[in-house]
């Protein structure tokens, strides 16, 4: 009995010191500093007096997830006066393409402006009585997301009525590292990818910001806040700082990884995953043999990657309510793991096993280009896909312009 009482409290006490860190380790030890924090606590005496415009979303917290909003409007020393809300609103109430009107906050009675309704660059109106206008979404690594065509056109507008931007940094949750797919053609420039970048950048939206605008013409007076402890490196972009879903469809980390190449989906009449659990991770249709594409996914040896067969019903947008067969990406080396390669296999896939069926979107009647090739960024991707090129060719095509891209990207590096 003594022994057994010895190994119980032996056991007790391995448990509480393995417990131990985990209590002791509050949200201020977890990941990076991002900006926010590294303003209010060492350059907020720069605002003082100041009228501030913020432009916003649900991303904007700190590590113990408080609001930029409430943080800044809780403060003395400067005032906070209007709000810009990007694609999906200031809240993130508002589905994927939904129009965002311009409001007023119910927490705050703040005035809260769309810039994803009547106008995507803020007026002289809503810039009216803003002396400072400060920047804070959390972007996801890819060109085809819309915040930081948000911020180029905040840029512009601050650039006509001599605002100074501050971009409040944060980490790239894909690393800062890796560069990745096509260089947009500038005749290809839209909402979903407006300047010469390619899919996978590999910057922050600080980085960003001094890219657009140094080197496309902008000229605003711009300031980026840099996060502390932040490296391009690090084994887990964004460390264990909190996931803020960026958009409806944007739940986890995992989400963000395979989307670079999986959204190109958008462009197919086949679903990309929206209406299920895991949007972009599920990709199907009803046409499509999970088993058979599952197999010959697994068959091309793609690095960091496997699919494994899955059936499943969108509670809304393609297919809604229809059953659909497919195939669920499982990431199971990070390091490894080409989103856009991936994603080129997949449409590449697809279209083979099912060309009867499977359909380049072409967007709205008699728009152009279509949508697939604003999200590829040129038009010879999908030229290539239905002439039958091989992969290993398609992915050297979009080699030279990277290699430019990597040179003109090392001027606007922020980070190690």
């Amino acid at each position: 009995m003594l022994r057994y009482g010895r190994d119980i409290l032996l056991c007790g006490l391995a448990m509480l010191a393995l417990a131990a860190p985990l209590r002791a380790a509050g949200p201020r030890d977890a990941g990076p500093e991002p900006g926010i924090e590294v303003l209010l606590h060492e350059r907020a005496g720069e605002l003082h007096g100041k009228r501030i415009g913020l432009v916003t979303n649900m991303t904007g917290v700190d590590r113990e997830l408080r609001s930029d909003i409430d943080l800044l409007a809780a403060r003395k020393d400067f005032r906070l006066v209007a709000l810009y809300g990007p694609e999906h609103g200031v809240r993130g109430d508002v589905q994927a393409g939904g129009h965002v009107d311009s409001s007023r906050d119910a927490a705050t009675g703040l005035p809260v402006y769309s810039l994803y309704g009547k106008t995507r660059e803020p007026t002289a109106e809503m810039l009216d009585g803003v002396d400072v206008l400060l920047f804070d979404i959390q972007d996801v690594g890819a060109r085809y997301y819309t915040y930081p065509y948000t911020l180029a056109n905040v840029l512009r507008a601050a650039k006509k009525r001599g605002i100074p931007v501050w971009v409040l940094d944060r980490p790239n949750p894909l690393g800062g590292e890796k560069v990745e797919g096509p260089v947009l053609d500038p005749e290809f420039s839209s909402f979903v990818g407006m300047f010469p970048i390619p899919v996978r950048h590999g910057m922050t939206i600080g980085e960003l910001a001094t890219l657009f605008n140094d080197e496309f013409g902008i000229g605003a007076e711009l300031a980026v806040v840099k996060m502390r402890g932040w490296h391009r490196g690090d084994a887990e972009p964004g460390g264990t700082m909190p996931w803020v879903p960026p958009s409806p469809n944007m739940p986890t980390r995992d989400t963000a990884l395979v989307y670079p190449g999986t959204a190109l989906i958008e462009g197919t009449n086949v679903s990309e995953g929206r209406g299920t659990t895991r949007p972009f991770e599920t990709i199907g249709a009803p046409f499509v043999d999970a088993r058979q594409l599952a197999a010959r996914l697994n068959a091309l040896g793609l690095p960091g990657v496997r699919f494994r067969p899955t059936w499943f019903t969108p509670s809304f947008s393609k297919h809604k309510d229809v059953p659909c067969g497919g195939v669920q990406l499982h990431v199971f080396d990070r390091d490894a793991f080409q989103p856009f390669r991936t994603g080129v296999a997949l449409v590449k896939t697809l279209h083979d096993l099912y060309p009867r069926d499977f359909r380049f979107q072409s967007g709205l009647p008699g728009a152009s280009p279509d949508f697939f090739d604003k999200l590829a960024g040129n038009a010879w991707l999908k030229q290539a896909i239905e002439r039958g090129d091989p992969l290993d060719a398609i992915e050297a095509r979009w080699q030279p312009a990277l290699e430019a891209f990597r040179r003109q990207r090392r001027r606007h590096l922020l980070y190690p």
